[in-house]
């Protein structure tokens, strides 16, 4: 009985090992900056299968729809037919609302605009009773309201008050 459950395990270890390829492995290329038609192509070399998990922010550094991010990483060893996913960069950066920051201080006005990807341009201050408070924002001269759109990473310039009527 003793050699039959012996039998069994060895020939169940051995098995696998052939069922699974243990010990066969492809190492994961460095996809990033690739067009997807480029990345087909070497994945297919290699045996291996890609799924675009999602399409990130846009990234001017890179091109339109090029590889920004890969998992596994590069060099990782995997199996052959293994998925690799995909992050992919936008064709361009998504337009946002500007919420409403008037009669704000630029502190809240700041973190408000951030945290949504503006960029702080520059600040003047006027004669106005609020200190530090935004009196008006404007993009590239052109003196926006609340509500309003732009893309993310625009840079927003603020008219403050100086605290003086």
């Amino acid at each position: 009985m003793i050699l039959i459950v012996v039998f069994i395990t060895l020939f169940g270890i051995i098995s696998l090992r052939f069922l699974t390829d243990h010990g066969d492995f492809v190492k994961v290329p460095d996809l990033k900056g690739k067009t997807l038609d480029s990345v087909a192509i070497e994945l297919d070399k290699i045996d291996l299968k890609y799924i675009v998990l999602d399409s990130g922010n846009y990234n001017p550094n890179y091109k339109i729809f090029s590889v920004l991010d890969q998992q596994p990483k590069f060099d990782s060893q995997v199996k052959q037919g293994r998925k690799i996913y995909l992050t992919i960069n936008s064709s361009d950066f998504k337009m946002l609302e500007i919420p409403n920051v008037i009669r704000t201080t630029i502190r809240q006005a700041r973190k408000s605009l951030e945290s949504l990807g503006f960029i702080i341009g520059e600040i003047e201050y006027v004669d106005d009773i609020g200190k530090d408070e935004v009196i008006s924002f404007s993009f590239e001269g052109k003196d926006l309201s609340p509500g309003d759109t732009l893309k993310k990473t625009s840079v927003i310039d603020f008219k403050l008050g100086n605290g003086k009527l």
